[in-house]
């Protein structure tokens, strides 16, 4: 389990590295913001305590460009800011949890670990075809960590082909999916839905999609 501890208090930045490593983890640490938001690009660490006021780059904006380039990371805020106000604008920001200061090391550890088995919980759901993510559990995808805003039905066949990754679905298969059986649709609907998906699922026009198709048989997704 990797955390990384961004903290400008060199006394507080020690201790707690000693603490969870203790515990096992392995922690590294960052004294300013520029720092942090390095290690978080470059180590991609599992959780992160985050503290707000830091030298540079403060704290709200290193958890707004971290999440703007795509991180995933578990991140718990550890402030001496105690406003409800403040705690709602890290929330927003998109960290995962917040404690105030001065605290209690026991409750930071049990955060952090409940932070990581709600991670964990949503990783067994999440299926990875190279920049593209479907999450079976929230019936949405992504596209190298940005939402793609799918039709029901177009994510009805999305996740239907990652599901058979490898495996060649037919149009049958599909519509079966859809429709459940109703005999009044053509598969025109099959090839107008793929046309739209594959447009949405390319980053770059004319590069290779994720959707292969097989003349005669179907779709495949490898």
């Amino acid at each position: 389990m990797r955390v990384l501890v961004i903290e400008d208090s060199e006394r507080l930045r020690r201790s707690l590295r000693h603490g969870l490593e203790q515990l096992g983890w392995e922690v590294e640490t960052a004294s300013n913001g520029e720092e942090g938001l390095t290690l978080l690009r470059e180590r991609e660490p599992d959780a992160v305590v985050l503290d707000l006021m830091l030298p540079g780059l403060p704290g709200l904006e290193v958890l707004r460009r971290a999440r703007g380039q795509g991180s995933t990371a578990q991140v718990l805020i550890l402030s001496a800011r105690d406003r409800v106000e403040d705690r709602v604008r890290g929330l927003e920001s998109g960290a995962d949890d917040y404690l105030v200061k001065p605290f209690s090391f026991d409750e930071l550890c049990a955060r952090l670990q409940a932070l990581l088995r709600r991670a964990h919980a949503r990783e067994e759901n999440r299926i990875l075809c190279g920049p593209v993510a479907v999450d079976t559990a929230a019936k949405r995808a992504f596209r190298d960590g940005e939402p793609l805003h799918l039709t029901p039905s177009e994510y009805a066949v999305l996740e239907l082909l990652v599901l058979r990754r490898g495996r060649v679905t037919s149009q049958e298969q599909i519509l079966d999916r859809l429709y459940h059986g109703t005999s009044d649709v053509t598969s025109n609907i099959v090839e107008v839905l793929v046309s739209g998906l594959r447009k949405k699922l390319q980053s770059v026009p004319e590069s290779p999609g994720i959707i292969q198709t097989r003349r005669g048989h179907g779709y495949v997704v490898e």
